[in-house]
């Protein structure tokens, strides 16, 4: 499909941005993904094409993380294993699904993902040492189950394994962000080999997509690092905000 220069001056930005918002505190396709979908690409092409950039960002973010001994080592493997699984699961389910129907799916579910966000608890900033009862199942679990999400869907992963790490396996919210980076990269990835496989992955508008949300994803990564828990914290609100004012603007304004 033919690509205008403007579009994808736009869709660089909202890349930027999305990189940002989902290095401080996921959600970044919550931005993403609307503005693609707006920009008039396909429901597949806009997930193949999100994935391959999204992926290329959550790494160098990781990569951020990481040197600063923020990742949380011990469950990264397990996680990054569950996640990749799931996110290619959910990535072939989606591709069964034929395209006015998934353009329906993701109307339904962007109020669910907001309604699970806003409903999950209290978020506190205090660190609390990993359960042991049943940890790996939950690290197993959180994995496959949001990552599935992330292979279907995908705006509010990021966000979503945050506070799952959170409240389930009582992270602090900086570390909770950084970890998050290993189980988000890796349902990128199981999300892309299933997309790009079978052709929906437009790389000549990916590769500038990939490189904007790199640059973003390398301010909020940063800026996550020198500020704290608390901006981690007011960022994942106004992640929800965003989702909220795409909800209003996508189906009742435009």
């Amino acid at each position: 499909m033919e690509i205008s220069l403007g579009v994808v001056v736009i869709l660089c930005l909202a890349l930027c941005l999305s990189g940002f918002v989902d290095a401080v505190a996921g959600g970044g396709g919550l931005i993403s993904m609307p503005a693609m979908l707006l920009c008039g690409l396909p429901p597949h092409t806009a997930l193949g094409t999100g994935k391959f950039a999204s992926t290329l960002g959550s790494l160098t973010s990781l990569w951020t993380f990481a040197r600063n001994h923020l990742v949380v080592l011990k469950i990264a493997p397990v996680g990054f294993v569950s996640a990749f699984a799931g996110g290619m699961a959910g990535s072939a389910l989606a591709m069964l699904i034929d395209s006015a129907m998934l353009g329906k799916l993701l109307i339904f579910l962007l109020p669910v993902g907001m309604g699970i966000s806003l409903f999950s608890g209290k978020l506190v900033t205090a660190e609390g040492d990993l359960p042991e009862k049943h940890l790996w199942t939950r690290v197993i679990l959180m994995g496959l189950f949001i990552g599935s999400y992330d292979g279907v869907f995908g705006p509010g992963t990021g966000s979503f394994f945050i506070i799952a790490q959170h409240l389930v396996l009582r992270m602090g919210l900086v570390r909770a962000s950084a970890t998050a980076k290993v189980f988000n990269l890796a349902s990128n990835a199981g999300a892309f080999a299933v997309f790009a496989s079978g052709g929906v992955t437009l790389f000549s508008l990916g590769i500038p997509l990939a490189i904007a949300n790199i640059i973003g994803n390398q301010i909020g990564t940063r800026l996550a690092i020198h500020v704290g828990p608390r901006v981690v914290r007011n960022f994942l609100y106004i992640t929800l905000c965003l989702l909220l004012i795409s909800l209003i603007y996508r189906f009742f304004l435009a």
